[in-house]
């Protein structure tokens, strides 16, 4: 997680951005302060990467870099706004011990576009990563990847539609149907017929861009309507306010990259 430090940004690649509606930059930090201490009181290890006040998006640290078993697949992002938070993020990767580490040829802005489940990955394209990328990422990591084609210009990554609520088996997501072309909803049907089916309040909300452990799902607070389906399976939603993240064009999810290295 990258704490936030100023918000300067190009509006027009991100249609969740409003100019007319400034941050409230000790508001925004108060928020992403109160997601990490909320993982660690739920037991997990956060750990923060610094940020730069030449990289204002750092602070949706999701995009970063895939890790799957320890394995690191870096980022190359779409736009020339944040190409410089690959190599910082790399960098900390390097530094903290990460042996396999490597640099995509192809765009791919992480976890952004990238799910992981217990046996593939699902793959976003049509807004920013690749085609190209999903057959990079399935010979770096050995999995099958799921190319699925977003078509909403609101969801223009994958964690903004769709999010693995157990990377323990490979039938838990939920998702917004909405946001994929008619081919890749019904692979979606195919493949997760019990999926929570979000509804469009709910999505735009950003109510899908949420973190699980497999119990907890913290996921924004105004996507109330989650709440129930997702503790009719067993899950706890813990609703977190990050308002002034999400005129940034991100919340719960986009704020962290999850290290999925079962050695640490």
């Amino acid at each position: 997680m990258c704490p936030p430090t100023h918000f300067r940004v190009t509006y027009s690649i991100n249609p969740w951005m409003d100019p007319a509606k400034p941050v409230d930059l000790p508001l925004a930090l108060a928020q992403w302060e109160d997601l990490r201490d909320r993982y660690r009181s739920l037991g997990h290890t956060v750990e923060e990467l610094a940020p730069r006040p030449d990289l204002p998006d750092m602070v949706y640290a999701a995009n970063g870099a895939t890790v799957v078993d320890g394995r690191v697949l870096g980022a190359r992002f779409a736009h020339p706004e944040r190409t410089g938070e690959a190599a910082a993020h790399l960098e900390w990767f390097r530094a903290h011990g990460y042996a396999a580490v490597g640099e995509p040829e192809h765009v791919n802005e992480g976890e952004g576009d990238f799910a992981v489940t217990a046996s593939w990955l699902l793959a976003g394209r049509g807004f920013r990563s690749s085609p190209l990328s999903h057959l990079e990422a399935q010979e770096f990591f050995g999995r099958p990847v799921i190319g699925l084609d977003l078509v909403d210009p609101r969801y223009y990554h994958l964690d903004t539609a769709l999010c693995v609520l157990d990377d323990t088996t490979d039938t838990e997501i939920m998702y917004y149907p909405g946001a994929f072309s008619p081919g890749s909803r019904a692979a979606l049907g195919r493949l997760f017929p019990d999926a929570i089916i979000a509804t469009e309040p709910d999505a735009s909300a950003l109510g899908l861009n949420a973190v699980s452990d497999g119990h907890h799902v913290v996921l924004p607070q105004a996507a109330a309507g989650l709440f129930g389906p997702l503790r009719e399976r067993g899950y706890e939603p813990i609703a977190m306010d990050l308002s002034e993240l999400l005129k940034g064009g991100g919340s719960v999810k986009c704020c962290t990259q999850e290290l999925r290295d079962p050695g640490r």
